[in-house]
């Protein structure tokens, strides 16, 4: 049964994904001023693209949508974007027409054809940076600034190769290898090249904040993410040696009923208007808007493990497909890249027995609504008076919403299957030396975003030696999603499977 959502919803696929942490790590801000470089920055990009991506598909599923459409930048772009936005100036948001020619002659739009402006020949400038980006991972090295090759393919390749793909401070040649991922955007966004500054008006897609909103953005994701698994390709196959992990068998997983359902949430829009300083001085005008959300019912899961030793080892929880949108089931090996990590974390097992109990909610990826900024600036402003300030500095910033961990299922339930691995625990090699107090300052350029050494993704990372994960520290298991529309009806059931 196809999922119908009532009227009234607000509700679009492509918003599910949206604020995850783009803008903590600015393309712009160098590496060694930050210490970016404790943080596998370029490689915590790739991750991101391909994470995003994942969830994506994982939603599409539940709509009967399937694969998410390939970009080629010399056809007409068959699907078209309208935002139905407006800026504050009131000149509203570019929109993109049907099968829409991305040709550098079409986006000049018939003016100067001189060199005033990189945002006319954006066609010309991603098939440059590709082919580029293409010819290095495949010849294995690049060169940089000073034209000296550099090897790719070393313990550090990766995190290079996400810092070359970004146009970061820390790439080892910004200058020949340019922003790909701005540039498709500008090309696909469709805006008017402007004849000044002052007749600027960026796409939807040029904002971290709207982006998501247009399914374009998804498929150039897609392809720049096929760019980073062309460098995996050249990569060894994972052994049965490497996934395993001996005298460590996972004998059983339980988890909790997963159950969808839309809340009812309020945002404070009061800075969107003029107040005047009475109004600002006596702080009794508040505007809130209220939007219906996905969220899901609070699950936990536990985790049976024997061990035939004291160890330490490292947990992943993953969430993916069991089916295509043809429901035909998929091998791991051509599955692997629609997983998404739920859960990554140390834990220390015992000779025999081990039950691993963890809550949705202790996951590091996956964060909470933020405080307000209203909600930060009144207790601010209380604290200048004499009052106590409870600010909780341990809130992250950044993160994927937690509300949007599950995808939305189908009323009658759609399966999925999750995947448990534990793996020997690899200490970190270049974390700071203790965990930070708190997140707000603290937590980029530590280190301590990430658990262990292994590579962002692992195992389904990299393709394996026998195409299967039959390692018996490693476990399938179905699951099925429930969408309801009341989350206090009984009709969800039992809460255990």
């Amino acid at each position: 049964m196809k999922l119908k959502l009532p009227k009234g919803k607000i509700y679009e696929i492509s918003n599910l994904v949206i604020q995850m942490a783009i803008a903590t790590y600015r393309f712009n801000e160098a590496g060694p001023e930050f210490k970016f470089r404790n943080d596998r920055r370029g490689e915590q990009h790739y991750y991101l693209l391909q994470q995003l991506l994942a969830r994506y598909y994982l939603e599409r599923l539940s709509f009967d949508m399937g694969e998410i459409p390939f970009i080629d930048w010399d056809k007409p772009l068959e699907t078209g974007y309208f935002p139905s936005l407006v800026y504050p100036n009131g000149i509203p948001f570019p929109s993109r027409p049907n099968f829409a020619p991305l040709s550098t002659i079409k986006r000049n739009w018939g003016q100067s054809w001189m060199w005033k402006s990189k945002m006319g020949y954006s066609q010309m400038l991603v098939k440059d940076y590709e082919r580029r980006i293409s010819d290095a991972v495949d010849s294995g090295f690049v060169l940089n600034k000073n034209g000296n090759m550099v090897d790719l393919y070393t313990p550090e390749g990766f995190d290079m190769l996400g810092n070359l793909v970004e146009c970061n401070p820390d790439s080892p040649n910004p200058r020949f290898i340019g922003p790909i991922e701005i540039f498709a955007k500008l090309l696909v966004g469709y805006a008017t090249v402007p004849l000044d500054k002052y007749h600027v008006a960026p796409s939807a897609l040029e904002h971290y904040e709207t982006a998501s909103r247009d399914p374009a953005f998804y498929m150039i994701l897609k392809r720049i993410t096929l760019i980073f698994q062309r460098y995996k390709s050249h990569l060894p196959p994972y052994t049965q040696k490497e996934l395993s992990f001996p005298g460590v068998k996972i004998e059983d997983i339980q988890i909790d009923k997963l159950v969808t359902y839309f809340d009812k949430f309020e945002s404070d829009v009061t800075n969107l208007v003029r107040l005047t300083p009475d109004e600002i001085k006596k702080d009794n005008v508040v505007i809130k808007v209220r939007q219906d959300r996905l969220n899901h019912k609070p699950f936990s899961y536990k985790i049976q493990v024997s061990s035939k030793a004291d160890q330490d080892a490292s947990v992943r929880v993953l969430l993916g497909p069991k089916h295509d949108e043809y429901f035909r089931e998929l091998n791991i090996q051509e599955n692997r890249m629609n997983f998404i990590e739920l859960d990554n974390f140390k834990v220390t097992l015992k000779t025999g027995s081990n039950v691993i109990e963890r809550k949705d909610s202790d996951s590091y990826w996956f964060t909470p609504d933020k405080t307000s900024l209203r909600d930060i600036m009144r207790k601010l402003t209380d604290s200048l008076q004499g009052a106590a300030a409870d600010i909780d500095a341990s809130e992250a910033f950044y993160g994927f919403p937690n509300r949007l961990k599950l995808p939305i299922g189908r009323p009658e339930g759609f399966e999925f299957q999750l995947l448990v691995c534990l793996n020997p625990y690899k200490s970190p090699t270049i974390q700071t030396s203790q965990q930070p107090p708190t997140y707000y300052f603290g937590r980029v350029g530590t280190g301590f975003n990430y658990v262990d050494n292994y590579a962002f993704g692992f195992p389904l990372d990299r393709i394996m030696e026998d195409d299967s994960l039959n390692v018996p520290n490693c476990m399938f298991k179905d699951v099925t999603i429930y969408h309801t529309e009341d989350i206090n009806s009984s009709a969800s059931g039992d809460n255990k499977v």
